[in-house]
């Protein structure tokens, strides 16, 4: 009889798991974040008691983005919408107000002092890594405010995600300094590597602008091939949401390596060079420390 009562114990207690599991998946946080890169860092922080979806995916490029008809759902299911800011979302306000969603809006560079591009805010912040940890700090308490009751989750992530920034930070810092100074300088396609360049002392030269809605001139490219020339420097690098042909150009005229592809808007699929944040960050640094470091 003890033996029965047990099974049906057991069985119970089964049942009672399986009832709960779709519930939990029901209780997580619905996030919505602007593009790749942010979805990723609101995944770190929120585990599992967070729902994230993503506006640009993999890939996309969030300057010259335009708004699914879907996204606009997206936006009012959402509880939390999570974006770069620094007028990196153009097209986000109209779509927000098209939602009619009620959420609040976390922009995750508030307390960054932002870069200048002659008169518009750089927006591209998360290329430094210590930034990053801005990021990671402003999602953590904008998930707490949201859903209180899972606080110590959220802060505990945060914590255990910030070491691991810290740790990619020194691993940047050690890739550029097996650099030689003189050999710190790359082209690359559009000017998205500013923050990358003030922190770590790699300079960048773009010759598109911060937009990649911009086309270069036939005279912008001349300065360029020029500048290299004269500057000799050593590489020039794709991105993988720009167009390659401007860059083989420009190697084809100068010489200079091309030296692969760095990430800088966006991450990639899964099965890509750069599914993460971190794995964006290893990335670009293996790719020019092979480029430069010679």
């Amino acid at each position: 009889m003890s033996k029965n009562l047990a099974m049906l114990h057991l069985g119970f207690v089964f049942l009672m798991l399986v009832a709960a599991a779709p519930a939990r998946a029901q209780d997580r946080l619905n996030v919505v974040a602007s593009f790749s890169i942010l979805g990723d860092l609101v995944q770190n922080v929120g585990g599992d008691r967070v729902s994230v979806t993503t506006l640009v995916g993999p890939d996309g490029d969030v300057h010259v983005y335009t708004p699914a008809p879907t996204d606009a759902k997206k936006i009012a299911d959402a509880k939390l919408l999570v974006i770069n800011g620094l007028g990196l979302e153009g097209w986000l306000p109209r779509l927000v107000q098209a939602s009619g969603g009620k959420a609040p809006i976390l922009t995750a560079t508030t307390g960054i002092v932002p870069l200048q591009v002659g008169s518009v805010a750089d927006p591209h912040a998360w290329q430094s890594v210590a930034n990053v940890r801005v990021y990671v700090a402003n999602i953590r308490d904008a998930l707490v405010s949201a859903d209180p009751a899972d606080a110590a989750v959220f802060s505990a992530n945060a914590q255990g995600y910030g070491a691991k920034l810290d740790a990619l930070d020194r691993e940047v810092r050690e890739a550029v300094a097996r650099i030689p100074p003189a050999r710190r300088k790359v082209i690359s396609t559009h000017d998205a590597f500013a923050y990358f360049a003030a922190a770590y002392g790699v300079e960048f030269i773009a010759p598109l602008g911060v937009s990649t809605e911009s086309e270069p001139s036939a005279r912008d490219i001349a300065a360029i091939i020029t500048q290299i020339r004269t500057e000799k420097i050593p590489a020039v690098f794709l991105e993988n949401i720009s167009d390659a042909r401007l860059i083989r150009r420009i190697s084809a005229e100068t010489g200079a390596k091309v030296g692969g592809t760095l990430f800088s808007d966006s991450l990639t699929g899964e099965k890509g060079d750069a599914p993460t944040y971190i794995e964006l960050v290893r990335h670009n640094i293996k790719a020019l420390n092979g480029a430069l470091a010679d």
